[in-house]
């Protein structure tokens, strides 16, 4: 085998172990929800779109942007702060700690309306997480992508104090760098064959890259019976169930926090000595 041959496998995701497994079984028990995610190689994205018969005139417009500081210090205490546009519809924003373990939340956030508690799983991998969601008119949304809005005003009051509570200190929402935004395709479908709805979303980067998701969500004390028979029946399809994962928010990041540090590396080389 070659030293590539060798380097793909090695990335390749394993099954979890049992130690993994130990860890996950509690965290589900306190979790809203379960979220089972697969990010399609892109060498086999136009394959499975052909094999779950996804049509893409289906699909639903989306724009996404975060908000970090260049060298991401936000995302590296756990927070994600996220703004959306939708098609013909209003946007949201979601304020988002991760990891969790939702027995050890503040009764104050684990008992609020506003705050939900997911699991999400991929192959080789999981991450429990708490969001503070919020609808936002579109036009508001958009003029902070443009960068004339305020995002600490974009936040509700819940979502700001939220972020207080776990980002670092001294950080206020309107420090924020603007990162994105991304368009996003999203498509809703049942696979004839599956009797369950799954979501598929094809990130696309400003660089090229595209990253297709597939994901289904259910109740946690149903995840392993979903899982079992989503991954039946994709691999019936030829999908690849253990390829290399990669997650949207972390591509995102490291692509704008790399395009940041690229720029300014840029700037000050430009600059001349006096």
């Amino acid at each position: 085998m070659s030293d590539t041959m060798q380097a793909k496998e090695s990335r390749r995701a394993k099954p979890l172990s049992p130690e993994q497994l130990g860890e996950l079984l509690p965290l589900m028990k306190g979790a809203d929800t379960v979220e089972l995610k697969l990010s399609v190689p892109d060498d086999n994205r136009r394959s499975t779109v052909a094999a779950l018969r996804m049509d893409p005139l289906d699909s639903q417009i989306r724009q996404v942007m975060f908000f970090d500081t260049p060298d991401l210090a936000l995302n590296r205490s756990g927070v994600v702060v996220r703004a959306r546009r939708v098609q013909g519809r209003d946007g949201d924003t979601v304020v988002k700690l991760r990891p969790v373990v939702p027995q050890e939340l503040p009764p104050v956030w684990r008992e609020s309306t506003s705050v939900g508690v997911e699991v999400d799983a991929m192959p080789g991998g999981f991450v429990c997480s708490a969001s503070v969601k919020a609808k936002r008119d579109d036009g508001a949304v958009k003029a902070v992508f443009a960068g004339t809005g305020s995002v600490r005003k974009l936040l509700s009051k819940e979502q700001r104090a939220f972020f207080a509570d776990h980002a670092p200190d001294g950080l206020a929402p309107d420090a924020l760098t603007r990162l994105g935004p991304i368009n996003v395709l999203k498509l809703k479908f049942t696979p004839e064959g599956l009797g369950r709805r799954l979501v598929a979303e094809l990130w696309l980067y400003p660089d090229g890259t595209r990253l297709l998701e597939l994901s289904t969500k259910c109740l946690p004390h149903e995840a392993f019976e979903v899982a079992a028979e989503v991954k039946v029946f994709l691999a019936a399809h030829g999908v690849d169930l253990l390829a290399e994962q990669q997650t949207k928010t972390r591509t995102a990041l490291d692509f704008y926090a790399a395009e940041l540090a690229a720029g300014s590396e840029t700037a000050t080389a430009t600059v001349e000595p006096r």
